[in-house]
This record gives C-alpha cells, structure tokens and sequence, in this order.
C-alpha cells in the first residue's frame, strides 16, 4: 500500500481542466506564472479546455493550502461550460499503486478530496472538480486500469466522474497501455512531441498520419486529440507550422469519427505565438 505522501505526490503534481465540446483546444496551465490567471485563460474563448499542471509558486502553492484561491477561478470555467479535470502523474517524481487495494485507497481519497464527496481538507477549497486525467510516465503501469474502474463506478452517485489520458504517442503506451484497453476514457490526447517516430515533418506526413490511424483504430476511447507544442521552443521536438496543421494535418486527421480536437503545451508558450488564435476557426 502507498504511503499517504506518495499518494499526495501522485494527486498534487499536476492538474488538469477540461471543456466539453469536440473539435476543441485543449491548453495546458500552471507551470510558468507569467502566462495569465486561470480565469483570465478561460476567458479568452480560445479554449474549450484547459489544463492546470505542475503549479509555480506564481500561481499557488498546493503543499501550503494556497491552491484553496483557485475555487473561484475553476468555477469560473465551469459556468463557461469548461469542465475541471484533475490530472495525476506527471514526467517526474516517484509514484505508482502498488495495490488493487491502494487503488481503491487513491479512487476514496479523489473522490473526497477533489470530487464529488467531503473532506475538511480540500486542496481546490468548495470546487468540484469534474473528473481525472492520467499522465502516467513513469514508475509501475500497475493497477491503473482499477483506479479508472473505481473512479468511473462513483459516476453512479450522480455527477459523472470524466476519465481522461495523456499517453505518450508510440504504440502502446508503456505506462498507461494496459488502462487504455478498459474501453473506460472518454478522451484521450495523445502526444505527439517528444517523440520522434510519430513526429511531423516537414512535407512528410506519413509517421503521424500512421500512428493517428494507430490510435484511432485501436483503442475504444470517445474521443482522440494532437497533442502539439505551442511553439518550436516549447518541446524537444513536434512542432508543427500552424499553417501546415491547418492546411494538411487537419483536413487529414479529423476524418475520423474519434477526432476531438488539438491539445497544446502550454499557455505560456502560447501566448508568445498566438497559436491557438491562429488555428482555432479550423480546429
């Protein structure tokens, strides 16, 4: 069984909000403090979803309880019909379940703490949050598909609990491969920087229309969307031209009945480019 502070580290590193509209932006938002407030981000009517990961002192300080000062704010996105979702995980930190039991231990403590139950403990103070996403990349694949199944089950005590994944884009995935087959997601962006076998290239578009037709045809998600970065600087590699992406990639990709949309790393990034605003009327 995980400890109670591996079992905050898993829930506190990161987290994740989203809208519910296909063929949305998905932005990421957290991480630099000189990218807007989350109000201010839902407010631009760039995105339907919006992604608070991995907080700076800037925005709020989740170990101290400042995080408390973002109820307002989430609620705000959510009265513009943004849905608030939870992301666990992250690229760095030591987690993982070691248990079908700690599984259910981790389903509780969301549930209580960050969803629709009671805690006098809450780290987002009296907002409810809408769901959870899984961005697993590292430590044991172990035991996630039962945390999803325990998290989909308190659905059935009224506010649907939404259940989202970020997985790398190389199939399958090597964390959250096994949870991907539950047929439980309702939306999976994948991400396609970082990973040079799925990357675009300039005037070959060939390995991401192929891993695109991978995922779409291979897991039984409601929805699969681009996981880009906002600006070349924004990632290792991935970056694709908004005028590529609008006049190739998109007409390619949004044939598929699974197509949900563009994600985007992240907020900060995007404000130097303009990205979103460039390619939001054909996304």
């Amino acid at each position: 069984m995980a400890s109670k502070l591996s079992v905050l580290a898993l829930v506190i590193m990161s987290i994740f909000v989203v809208g519910s509209n296909a063929g949305g932006i998905a932005i990421y938002w957290g991480q630099n403090g000189n990218e807007g407030t989350l109000s201010e981000t839902c407010s631009t009517g760039n995105y339907a979803f919006v992604i608070l990961a991995f907080f700076t002192p800037g925005h709020c300080d989740p170990y101290s309880n400042g995080c408390v000062t973002l109820s307002g704010d989430i609620k705000s996105c959510q009265v513009k019909g943004i849905k608030v979702i939870l992301l666990i995980g992250g690229a760095s930190g030591s987690y993982g379940l070691a248990s079908s039991k700690d599984a259910r231990q981790v389903a509780t403590y969301l549930w209580n703490n960050f969803l629709g139950g009671k805690s006098s403990s809450r780290p987002m103070g009296s907002a409810i949050l809408d769901g959870i996403d899984f961005d697993i990349e590292g430590g044991s694949s172990q035991h996630y598909g039962e945390l999803e199944k325990y998290l989909e089950g308190y659905s059935k005590k009224g506010k649907k609990v939404y259940l989202t994944a970020a997985p790398q884009c190389p199939f399958p995935d090597a964390w959250i491969g096994d949870a991907l087959n539950t047929g439980l997601f309702d939306n999976v962006w994948v991400q396609f920087f970082n990973n040079p076998p799925c990357n675009y290239a300039s005037g070959n578009v060939g390995n991401l229309e192929d891993a695109w037709k991978h995922w779409t045809t291979s897991i039984s998600a409601t929805k699969i969307f681009l996981g880009l970065p906002a600006a070349p600087q924004a990632a290792g590699s991935g970056f694709i031209p908004s005028n590529d992406l609008t006049s190739t990639i998109l007409p390619m990709i949004k044939d598929s009945k699974k197509y949900g949309g563009v994600m985007l790393w992240s907020k900060y990034y995007d404000d130097l480019t303009g990205y979103s605003s460039s390619i939001k009327s054909q996304v």
